[in-house]
């Protein structure tokens, strides 16, 4: 039996929605249930629900075979994994946001910027030899800048909509970002024709889009 890791959240629909067209069928509504181990039907496949965060961490160290995560935690945490996939859904883009009536918030001597995405943010920032001060936050970064607690803000962003509802304008994307299957060196050894058979039928699934 393989072991999938989906990430509670954004994603989570999604992946199930995915999982659906690849043939995996559950009992229930995993979404609403408050189990986090889920077997299919068939009897064949098994879903661990965690954090988006963790995800990687499961994948990488054994606790499941492949994972769906958000190219935005591959990026901050540069797991030791096989990326094997961009499932395609879930888009977004990470993005750098000021207050809406600041001109020229980026031309401080040193820049306060808050974000739950530091390794991103600093790499970013070192490339282009700005001086910035990093404020890592895990939650309601938009409140950072409102607050005056920081010049500007690095988040993921979809329709703009909370950005906008909090004052703050868009002035330069990252990267964008979708949900992507990663799985674990090992288990591809172990359970070769599983994984492929797998990644066969997700391949389908994406080629019938």
């Amino acid at each position: 039996m393989l072991t999938v890791a989906l990430p509670k959240g954004r994603l989570l629909q999604e992946s199930l929605e995915f999982l659906s067209r690849m043939g995996f069928r559950f009992d229930g509504n995993i979404e609403r249930s408050r189990r986090l181990i889920h077997t299919s039907v068939e009897g064949n496949l098994k879903v661990l629900i965690i954090r988006a965060k963790d995800v990687p961490t499961f994948v990488q160290y054994g606790g499941c075979d492949l994972g769906v995560v958000g190219r935005d935690i591959l990026e901050e945490t540069d797991p030791d994994l096989y990326e094997v996939l961009n499932l395609g859904f879930g888009p977004c883009r990470l993005s750098l946001a000021v207050p809406e009536n600041e001109e020229e918030p980026l031309r401080k001597p040193v820049l306060r910027v808050a974000t739950k995405y530091p390794t991103i943010t600093e790499s970013f920032f070192a490339q282009r030899g700005k001086q910035v001060e990093i404020i890592t936050l895990y939650g309601s970064i938009e409140l950072a800048p409102l607050t005056g607690m920081s010049d500007a803000i690095v988040d993921l962003v979809s329709t703009g909509k909370t950005l906008r509802a909090n004052r703050l304008k868009e002035v330069e994307v990252l990267f964008e970002s979708t949900a992507w299957l990663v799985m674990n060196r090992l288990s591809f050894k172990r359970k070769h024709q599983e994984i492929t058979e797998f990644i066969k039928k997700a391949k389908e699934v994406l080629d019938a889009s």
